[in-house]
């Protein structure tokens, strides 16, 4: 087995706005005391909310690592449930980020596709997690909110031909604590593994046809 077959890159984002703690790196922390097991070769890294320090950030996580799974972590001030995403969107990206700045095209990948979807299947990763009686309720979402949560996972996805995910997560104590989050991110990231799994042929074609 080479070793991109058991490489999993999981990302946080740092502090913007009224976040001066961002749940997600939090989460991302806390998950990776945790592990994904002897199997898996984990590393996280946390991302600057930049729209240019993503586009220089993501491409080089895929070339450094080569992973089989890349998995981004955001905060949603909205969200209650952990939250994951189906898709990454192209256009629309108007709100400033951390320097003030947003890409003059308003989208991610001039000449993209509109959207794209994440060949991981959120709808069953949801239901097993559910079901495994973890104490974290887990939702499902095809809006990823048009900020830089969106803006990364659809660089991901179009880098990846859709081998990535994208996972929200409520701020800390809305309900959940790090501790929580972070072992929701572990059954959530073994889940995706598992479908990646049987769905490899799935990706095999995909990548040819790109």
């Amino acid at each position: 087995m080479d070793n991109s077959s058991r490489t999993v890159v999981v990302t946080g984002f740092g502090p913007f706005g009224e976040h001066t703690v961002n749940a997600s790196w939090v989460a991302v922390q806390e998950m990776k005391k945790l592990g994904l097991g002897n199997n898996v070769d984990l590393h996280v890294h946390e991302v600057p909310v930049e729209y240019q320090k993503v586009q220089s950030l993501v491409p080089s996580l895929w070339k450094q690592y080569h992973p089989r799974l890349v998995v981004h972590v955001g905060v949603s001030g909205m969200a209650t449930t952990v939250t994951l995403e189906k898709c990454g969107r192209n256009h629309g990206y108007k709100g400033l980020d951390n320097s003030s700045f947003c890409p003059d095209s308003q989208c991610c990948i001039v000449g993209g596709p509109d959207c794209i979807n994440s060949v991981i299947d959120m709808e069953s990763v949801c239901k097993r997690v559910t079901a495994s009686g973890l104490g974290v309720v887990v939702s499902v979402s095809k809006d990823a909110g048009r900020y830089l949560c969106d803006f990364t996972y659809y660089t991901s996805l179009y880098l990846s031909h859709g081998r990535s995910a994208f996972v929200h997560v409520p701020p800390l104590g809305k309900p959940y604590s790090g501790e929580e989050l972070g072992r929701a991110l572990q059954a959530i990231i073994r889940e995706m593994l598992e479908l990646l799994d049987q769905a490899e042929e799935k990706i095999h074609c995909q990548q040819h046809i790109h």
